[in-house]
């Protein structure tokens, strides 16, 4: 496989303290890795200065598109899925926009993508700084889906991944426009549709700006305890994986992936 168009797509809210230099970053590492490359920032309505400060950085192929209204994380990623499927890529990456990355492991998930003959790689997080509760949610969730997914996912819930648009965009299709957990349900029909799916291990850094423990959750810092914002959006996940994604006839059930554009034959 040789990619003509990647793009990356990235959700954000109220990053100005830190998403110019993480966006500089990964726009000097993956630059080489096709010759059109996109990145495109879905601002979910900031209330500080992230679309201007992205605007003003003024790099070619960067691009801010503001959401008609704040939804949440969930939603804005959706709203960046589609965003890059816009820009017909043959390749979509996405992160979030709190730079817990380093820019130095995107042409490594692409690579994995190429040389795999992947559908999708999975960014799987390594020495994670998350608080413990944010951490626990994403094992219980793996413990909880593994018997419907049929095997372990690492790292069910992981930002950095990338696509094949052919098999992102039926996972994008059946999930709709307001899904609060997207990667869970994704993870999960990745795994139940039979994609082939990689994962590549990355090195996972604190948040970055200027409030360090993130602005998601209502809370200053970084708690003992969990947020109750927190445990109110938990009670939701479980709820939405169940109807989305776990109960007979579930719409994510069904996803059935386009194979006809694989390159390389078999592994």
């Amino acid at each position: 496989m040789t990619i003509r168009h990647l793009a990356v797509v990235m959700p954000a809210y109220n990053e100005a303290g830190g998403i110019a230099g993480f966006i500089r970053e990964i726009h000097e590492s993956v630059a080489s890795l096709a010759p059109q490359i996109d990145i495109i920032v879905a601002d979910d309505r900031s209330t500080d200065s992230t679309a201007s400060v992205v605007t003003a950085l003024g790099l070619d192929g960067v691009q801010v598109r503001t959401q008609p209204a704040n939804r949440g994380h969930g939603p804005t990623a959706l709203a960046a899925y589609r965003a890059g499927l816009e820009t017909g890529a043959d390749v979509i990456v996405h992160v979030d926009g709190d730079g817990q990355f380093r820019a130095e492991d995107f042409p490594r998930v692409v690579a994995a993508l190429v040389s795999t003959h992947a559908d999708v790689v999975h960014g799987v997080r390594r020495d994670r700084e998350d608080p413990w509760y944010r951490r626990a949610l994403s094992s219980g969730l793996r413990v909880l889906v593994r018997p419907f997914a049929g095997r372990a996912i690492p790292d069910i819930n992981t930002p950095l991944r990338a696509y094949r648009a052919s098999a992102l965009r039926p996972l994008v299709d059946a999930v709709g426009v307001g899904a609060i957990v997207p990667h869970v349900h994704f993870s999960l029909a990745e795994a139940r549709s039979g994609m082939r799916v990689r994962y590549v291990s990355v090195r996972s850094l604190p948040r970055r700006g200027d409030e360090a423990g993130g602005t998601m959750w209502d809370a200053e810092g970084q708690p003992k305890l969990p947020p109750k914002r927190l445990r109110s959006f938990a009670r939701e996940a479980l709820g939405e994986v169940w109807r989305l994604s776990l109960r007979p006839g579930a719409p994510l059930r069904e996803v059935e992936v386009g194979w006809t554009d694989r390159s390389g034959g078999a592994e």
